[in-house]
C-alpha cells in the first residue's frame, strides 16, 4: 500500500458559548481547522485534522499547519502509510521540528492503519479500559461569580472535573478559585490553569493563598524552571502542560518529581505516533496524564478519545471532547459526551466519516 495524493481542507469552528478567553487577554472566536485526507492506491483513506489555539498560545499557527503540510506531502507520496515509524522518521527528515504540522498527517496514516486491520484505534493503541473515560470542562476565563455559574452549568451535564482559566491579576484569580471551591460538591476536582500567565513571585503569592484549597495548580508559569521553582514550594498537587513536548520533558520531569500530572497534546508531540510514547512512558513512570489537544473538532476529539480510553484509568486523570465546543460539525460517527464521560468508537480506524459538504472542496492537493 502506498500514499497515492493528500488534500488539505479548512474549516472554521465557531465556539458555542462566543468565545474562550485564557491568560494574557487572549481569546478565540472562531477555531481555525486543517483536515487532511491521505488517499492511497488501494483504495483506503484516512483522516486527520490539526487545530492550533489560534497564534498566539504555542509556535503553532492554522495557517502555518498547511504551509507545513504542503511541503512535507510530496515527501510522502509513495510511502506505506501503515508504516507509521517510517513515515514519522520521513516527516522528521524532511521538516526540522513544527510538530504541529505533521500531526494530521500522522493521525490520518493511524486512520488508515485501523482500516486496514479492521481495528479501532483503541485497539492499536494498547485496549479498551472500561466502557468510557471521565472528561473535564474548561471554564474560560471571567468574573469570579461568572465562573462559579458556568461550573454549576456544566456540573448539571455530568462534568465533575473543571479547568478553571487564570494567570490573570492574582487577587482576582485567587478570588475565582476560593468563589469557584466553594460551590464544589463532593468528588468534584478543580484545577486552576494559569497557562503560563504568572511570573514567579505572583505564583508563589497564588500558591501560598491556596493552600487550604482543594486545588490543582497547572502550568503557572513560562518557563520549567520557574514551574519548578513554584512546585518545591506549594503543597497543591500540580500539573505540567505548555513545557511538555517531548519525551526528554517527561524524563526530565520525573527526575526532578516535578509534576503529579502532564497535559498530554496530540498535537503538540506530533501525532498519535509520538503520543503513544509518551503516554506509555508516563504510565510506567506512574505520571498521571490528561489527554488532549491544542484544540479541534470531529477529527480530533476521535484521536483523542482513542489514545485516552486505551489509557490506564488510575493513571487517566482526565480528557476532553472538544466537538462539544464548538457549533460545527465536520464528521459522523465521532465520540459524543454522555453524562460527563466520553468513549471511543468501535469501528475501524478513528470510526469518522467527514462530511464532504462541511468540508468543502479541498484547498490544494498533492499526487
Amino acid at each position: 500500500m502506498k500514499i497515492s495524493k493528500i488534500e488539505v481542507f479548512q474549516v472554521n469552528l465557531p465556539l458555542s458559548e462566543g468565545s474562550y478567553k485564557w491568560s494574557g487577554g487572549n481569546s478565540v472566536e472562531v477555531f481555525d481547522s486543517t483536515v487532511v485526507a491521505v488517499h492511497t492506491d488501494a483504495a483506503v483513506t484516512g483522516y486527520g485534522e490539526v487545530c492550533p489555539l489560534g497564534p498566539a498560545y504555542l509556535p503553532a499557527y492554522a495557517a502555518g499547519a498547511r504551509a507545513g503540510i504542503a511541503e512535507l506531502g510530496p515527501h510522502l507520496i509513495g510511502a506505506d502509510p501503515t508504516a507509521l515509524t517510517l513515515v514519522n522518521d520521513c516527516m522528521d527528515r524532511a521538516m526540522r521540528g513544527h510538530p504541529y504540522v505533521k500531526s494530521a498527517l500522522d493521525i490520518a496514516c493511524w486512520d488508515i492503519l485501523g482500516k486496514t486491520a479492521g481495528l479501532p484505534l483503541v485497539t492499536l493503541l494498547g485496549g479498551r479500559w472500561n466502557e468510557s473515560f471521565p472528561l473535564y470542562r474548561a471554564i474560560s476565563q471571567q468574573s469570579p461569580a461568572e465562573m462559579a455559574d458556568r461550573v454549576a452549568q456544566y456540573r448539571a451535564e455530568g462534568y465533575t472535573k473543571f479547568q478553571l482559566k487564570v494567570g490573570g491579576d492574582p487577587d482576582v484569580d485567587i478570588r475565582r478559585v476560593r468563589q469557584v471551591a466553594a460551590v464544589l460538591q463532593p468528588g468534584d476536582v478543580l484545577v486552576a490553569d494559569a497557562n503560563t500567565g504568572w511570573s514567579q513571585h505572583q505564583a508563589l503569592r497564588v500558591a501560598d493563598a491556596l493552600r487550604d484549597v482543594d486545588v490543582y495548580i497547572e502550568q503557572p508559569c513560562m518557563t520549567y524552571e520557574e514551574c519548578l521553582t513554584v512546585r518545591r514550594h506549594t503543597n497543591r498537587p500540580f500539573v505540567l502542560d505548555e513545557v511538555i513536548g517531548d519525551l526528554s520533558m517527561v524524563v526530565r520531569a520525573a527526575a526532578d518529581q516535578a509534576a503529579d500530572v502532564v497535559n498530554l497534546k496530540i498535537s503538540k508531540v506530533g501525532g498519535l505516533t509520538r503520543a503513544r510514547q509518551i503516554r506509555d512512558l508516563c504510565v510506567s513512570l506512574g505520571i498521571a496524564l490528561t489527554i488532549e489537544d491544542t484544540w479541534g473538532g470531529d477529527i480530533v476529539t476521535a484521536a483523542i478519545a482513542h489514545l485516552a480510553h486505551s489509557t490506564p484509568p488510575a493513571l487517566l486523570f482526565t480528557s476532553t471532547d472538544f466537538n462539544s465546543y464548538v457549533t460545527v460539525s465536520i464528521a459522523e460517527g465521532a465520540p459524543e459526551r454522555k453524562a460527563g464521560r466520553l468513549a471511543a468508537g468501535n469501528t475501524p480506524g478513528l470510526g469518522i466519516r467527514p462530511r464532504a459538504d462541511v468540508l468543502g472542496k479541498p484547498l490544494f492537493s498533492i499526487s
